[in-house]
């Protein structure tokens, strides 16, 4: 599943739709993900800002099994 930087703060979801957080930065195939956003982390996201730091973790384009207009699903 390929997702872009477009992707950047759509909500992060498991197979069972529990939400894991937010795409903050989509880097390549690496897509980083911060597990608790706060609202300036949201709006950075959405504008393009986000960033890769030591506050979110790195999932591979690989663990994606859908991308809507709302969320990213993964795989398990």
């Amino acid at each position: 599943m390929d997702i872009t930087e477009h992707d950047e703060g759509k909500k992060v979801v498991n197979a069972a739709g529990k939400k894991l957080g937010m795409v903050s930065k989509v880097e390549g195939q690496n897509v980083h993900v911060d597990p608790d956003p706060g609202l300036t982390d949201t709006i950075k996201s959405k504008l393009g800002w986000g960033d890769a730091d030591e506050d979110t973790y790195a999932l591979n384009q690989s663990d994606i099994a859908t991308v809507t207009d709302d969320e990213v699903r993964l795989n398990r």
